[in-house]
């Protein structure tokens, strides 16, 4: 891609000379003889770069990246400054100009500095994009729900998903804030830093969109015969990992003699999954000795499989635990959308049964699933039960 640049400086020579360097190395090059002619051709041109002197009569370069800023902030600007200019240059970089270059200029360091400028050019049009294509997601999510008779209450969800988009946009933001510090300090481990996060909030919004998604179709559980506390245990071995980094014990108290159940077994461990690793973050984020939480099983009744994930942790109190559930209402602030809990419920839901929550503060979390062993809709084909 050719990149375009105005030039701007009161000396024709110089006009020539760097107009001739700037063509030889690919870039398209308009000059222009003063702020004022530079302004007029900036808003006929549009410019990728503009590099301008900064001693110039009339409106001097300070005053020009000024209005440069107030009409295009995408546009970076590159300010050339003599050795006595040192305070003028910083100043140039409070305003956002994108490097200071000292004269003489030689053509190593003019290529460095443009070369930073189309790096930064090429991070915001990137991040400009994944932002565009959040919205076009979201969009298309919440039409998706808005369709589904079942999900009426998502215009309520509405200020929470703008809540939500806006923490992700934060994040895109402060990802390109890295970026770029790393390009202007030349320092390698900001560029990493920087790419990590931009791609950590980029799967943000691919599983933003894939959990609208699976809320909005109904009907999404397929049962089958299995034994639930083969579910328990693999969803313990997924966690297991990550309760010894937070230094969490992992405890597993399942009943012996548990008889099989007609089950979606994806949807009910993704849900154990969930709630084990919810208690498992809110145990990391406070000192307590001997963290645990306690996976359990056990028969209710004849008929009923009840499911517990209970932790010593911070606990509740009643109006967080009315909340838990509602579209975009986390208890991890920023680093939750609520939607985990809501795909618990609904496939708890879907299977017949319910999910119900325990908790006060300083006195931990009990999480309570309650399935029916044979629920009414079982194939009189399917296997006993016993």
């Amino acid at each position: 891609m050719s990149y375009s640049i105005l030039f701007v400086d009161d000396e024709p020579s110089m006009r020539r000379v760097f107009s001739l360097s700037l063509e030889e190395m690919g870039y398209r090059v308009q000059a222009a003889e003063d702020g004022h002619a530079a302004l007029e051709q900036f808003e006929r041109l549009r410019p990728d770069i503009v590099l301008t002197d900064i001693r110039m009569p009339g409106m001097d370069g300070l005053e020009l990246l000024h209005r440069i800023k107030e009409r295009s902030r995408e546009t970076e600007v590159i300010i050339l400054t003599g050795y006595g200019d040192m305070e003028k240059a910083v100043q140039s970089l409070r305003q956002e100009a994108a490097d200071f270059i000292h004269k003489p200029v030689s053509d190593e360091v003019l290529e460095l500095a443009l070369q930073r400028a189309v790096e930064r050019i090429e991070l915001k049009r990137q991040v400009r994009e994944y932002t565009e294509n959040l919205e076009q997601l979201v969009e298309e999510r919440t039409r998706q729900l808005v369709e589904a008779e079942r999900w009426a209450a998502v215009g309520q969800a509405a200020s929470g998903l703008s809540h939500t988009i806006k923490n992700i946009a934060g994040g895109l933001e402060g990802s390109i804030f890295v970026l770029e510090k790393g390009l202007d300090s030349d320092k390698r481990e900001y560029l990493e830093q920087g790419w990590s996060m931009l791609k950590e909030h980029v799967s943000k919004v691919k599983h933003l969109s894939l959990d609208l998604l699976t809320l909005a179709k109904p009907g999404t559980i397929h049962p089958e015969w299995c034994r639930p506390n083969e579910i328990l245990e693999a969803a313990a071995s997924f966690l297991r990992d990550k309760a010894l980094e937070q230094d969490v014990v992992l405890r597993m108290d399942l009943a012996s003699d548990m008889p099989q159940a007609r089950l979606d077994a994806e949807a009910v461990q993704q849900c154990i999954i969930n709630l084990v690793g919810n208690a498992i973050e809110a145990l990391s984020e406070v000192e307590r000795s001997e963290p645990q939480v306690i996976l359990r099983s056990f028969v209710s009744g004849e008929w009923e499989l009840r499911i517990e994930v209970e932790d010593n942790g911070p606990g509740m109190d009643e109006a967080t635990q009315a909340r838990l559930g509602t579209p975009f209402f986390s208890t991890k602030g920023r680093g939750g959308t609520g939607l985990g809990m809501m795909l618990s419920q609904k496939r708890i839901q879907e299977h017949g049964g319910s999910l119900t929550c325990h908790s006060a503060p300083g006195q931990g979390t009990r999480f309570v699933l309650a399935l029916p062993l044979s629920p009414p809709e079982a194939d009189a084909a399917g296997p006993s039960p016993a």
